[in-house]
């Protein structure tokens, strides 16, 4: 099959989730089929930067799309009907970069990869009927109206519980609204998509209170397990606490945050040694006033993230906001790291979950220290964890589900919810 995705960014290096789950997909079909990457790069360092992935596939890049001023977004969070996402890649250069793509290539399949590509399948829908067609599947990262009545709701709560600040206020009326039109549009969007990829059942359920008729499938995100191998290590285990990812993330600024203020105390009354590491590029201000070099170290950015997570005693998944799989999650039982979670962290996750789950402070502080108290279940925990993500999430498991799904499109076979294909084998 001839394939093209539609990236919002450059899936190289994959630094972050949606570059990882985007590159890994890519590095997948393309093993079996001819694949293009059309994607914004803002500069010329980041065209630079995508020369391995053009041993893998074909990549197309096109400058980002013009940036919006905050003024701009609150302008547009008021008077526009579509939500933020969908106006932040508008770019006419890009649309037309797409169209002498779909002519000069005869694609079966375009993936949109991220609602904040969706609009430019909702184009060529209008004009299907004059050039034929290729499939148009959307590839949900989240469920993101559910992402952002989460925010919205804790936001809520802060301000309820006498923390008036005006941040939480601005935040959770953008939120309010966002939620809203998130809504609407995303009920477009699964109404008018051929097919349309969820990372989890709780994601598919959720799109599906949108739109009942909607094609969806479950491709869950996945990790590279002979990459994620604390085999190829050598780490002196330390009494340390670990949390990585993307620092300027909503949701991981307010698990860092709640977990600092309510969890990480509890924990050293019983273990001062114990500190938290925060890894992970671009550390908000809030994360960075975090850092003590006693309690907290945010490192930032750094070239390996694997002997982080190899080193930790414990693992730490506090996520209060978002949805999903998370990849962070995936890649610590991948290193045999016992973790504990609260359970919106581990959401999505299918049958025995090898890990501990805790959602007040005092529950999480209590799993924590079970662990550190235990060192037969930390590593029972992880001895389970990877063959838990070998089974379900590798890649390389997870890539023929995807070509199942798009041969099922070809043959016009049946791909909605409570069809077979997914279904299937993975639930």
């Amino acid at each position: 099959m001839r394939i093209l995705f539609l990236c919002p960014y450059p899936p190289y290096p994959p630094h972050s989730g949606g570059m990882l789950r985007m590159y890994h997909l890519l590095r997948g079909l393309a093993r079996r089929h001819t694949v293009y990457c059309l994607t914004f790069a803002s500069d010329p360092a980041a065209v630079a930067a995508l020369a391995p992935l053009r041993d893998v596939c074909g990549v197309v890049t096109v400058p980002g799309a013009p940036a919006r001023s905050l003024l701009q977004r609150a302008w547009t969070t008021l008077t526009a009907p579509q939500p933020d996402m969908a106006l932040r890649n508008a770019s006419s250069r890009y649309a037309a970069t797409l169209q002498r793509l779909l002519v000069s290539q005869p694609f079966d399949v375009v993936q949109a990869e991220s609602i904040e590509m969706a609009h430019y399948g909702l184009a060529l829908l209008q004009q299907r009927s004059a050039r034929g067609q290729p499939w148009l599947v959307l590839d949900q990262f989240n469920a993101e109206y559910v992402l952002q009545r989460r925010a919205a709701l804790t936001d809520l709560r802060q301000i309820t519980a006498l923390r008036r600040t005006l941040r939480p206020l601005l935040a959770g009326l953008y939120s309010l609204v966002q939620w809203q039109k998130l809504a609407t549009y995303e009920r477009r969007l699964l109404q008018a998509y051929d097919h349309v990829l969820a990372v989890s059942t709780e994601d598919r359920q959720a799109l599906h209170h949108l739109a009942k008729t909607a094609s969806i499938s479950i491709i869950p995100n996945g990790v590279d397990t002979h990459y994620f191998d604390r085999s190829a290590l050598t780490v002196t285990p330390m009494p340390h606490l670990v949390f990585t990812g993307t620092m300027d993330f909503r949701p991981n600024i307010d698990a860092v945050t709640w977990f600092v203020q309510q969890v990480l105390p509890l924990v050293r009354a019983s273990h001062p040694e114990v500190r938290l590491v925060v890894v992970g590029r671009n550390p908000a201000p809030a994360i960075r006033a975090l850092h003590d070099g006693v309690m907290v170290d945010v490192t930032g950015a750094v070239a390996d993230v694997r002997p982080f997570i190899a080193q930790a005693a414990v693992y730490v998944v506090p996520m209060r906001i978002g949805g999903g799989i998370r990849l962070k999650l995936l890649e610590a039982l991948a290193m045999q790291t016992p973790v504990v979670s609260t359970s919106m962290g581990a959401e999505g996750l299918i049958g025995t979950r090898p890990l501990l789950l805790a959602d007040s402070p005092s529950d999480f502080a209590a799993a924590v220290l079970r662990l550190l108290d235990d060192p037969a279940l930390r590593q029972q925990l992880g001895t389970d964890g990877r063959r838990f993500v070998q089974q379900y999430y590798d890649w390389e498991v997870i890539v023929p589900r995807l070509e199942a799904v798009y041969a099922a499109l070809g043959s016009n076979v049946a791909l909605h919810a409570d069809a077979g294909i997914v279904r299937d084998r993975w639930l």
